[in-house]
């Protein structure tokens, strides 16, 4: 006897199948092939490059393009597209409608959903967020615990790590000795990486302790970075 109809109801059609494999640093991946036609993507198209199925949903218009990798236990789903030569591995996530492209890297515990963009050379790692409208460009760095939310711009060479919270642009500056990296509640100078508040606390001595030279320099970049922070925030 054949399946009924009720056998069908309910199930899910695949929207993609593992085509060739290609060796990448020991692993190997598969190219993915469109079965079904959705978002931008139609029937017998190739994508990019998974490990295994539950790196990208069947489901929904996830799609990984071109020659982006996923693999180990990273995940691709809801709208979200991995694109370029993007590279996202680990237990990191891609999700809502999310776009990682160019020679971008997302890794760790690394979250980036909503409407976000990864792009570049950028890197999230960690367990960092990207979410809302955030925007992470360039050679930047988010890492660690940082969460880059809302409208915010994180570009050029700047580093948000720790547990720094950035909803608007990241000012970054680099100077003859050190690159500064101004978001809304924490300042990075160099390796450095604290609050606005700690910064501006900071004794002399403290300040002297954190590299060879750091006291002169912050003598006289200290007021110019202060009055740069009280006009983001106007």
């Amino acid at each position: 006897m054949g399946c009924s109809i009720d056998y069908f109801k309910g199930q899910i059609m695949s929207k993609y199948e593992l085509g060739e494999s290609k060796e990448f640093d020991g692993m190997i991946l598969f190219r993915v092939i469109a079965l079904i036609a959705f978002s931008d993507v139609d029937v017998g198209d190739v994508g990019g490059w998974i490990e295994k199925e539950s790196n990208l949903s069947q489901t929904n218009n996830a799609w990984v393009y071109g020659d982006a990798r996923v693999q180990g236990n990273a995940r691709v789903y809801g709208n979200a597209r991995v694109a370029g030569n993007a590279w996202v591995y680990g237990n990191a996530r891609v999700a809502g409608d999310a776009l990682v492209t160019g020679d971008a890297l997302v890794t760790g515990d690394a979250l980036v959903t909503g409407n976000a963009r990864v792009q570049g050379n950028a890197q999230v790692t960690g367990d960092a967020r990207v979410a809302g409208d955030a925007q992470v460009t360039g050679d930047a760095l988010v890492a660690g615990d940082a969460q880059v939310t809302g409208d915010a711009r994180v570009q050029g060479n700047a580093q948000v790590t720790g547990n720094a919270l950035v909803s608007k642009l990241v000012n970054t500056i680099h100077t003859n000795k050190y690159y500064i990296s101004i978001g809304d509640t924490h300042l990075q100078i160099g390796c450095q990486n604290h609050t606005i508040e700690e910064w501006a606390n900071f004794t002399n001595d403290e300040i002297t302790e954190m590299d060879t030279g750091a006291l002169e320099w912050w003598r006289v970049y200290k007021p110019l970075i202060f009055t740069m922070i009280g006009e983001k925030n106007v």
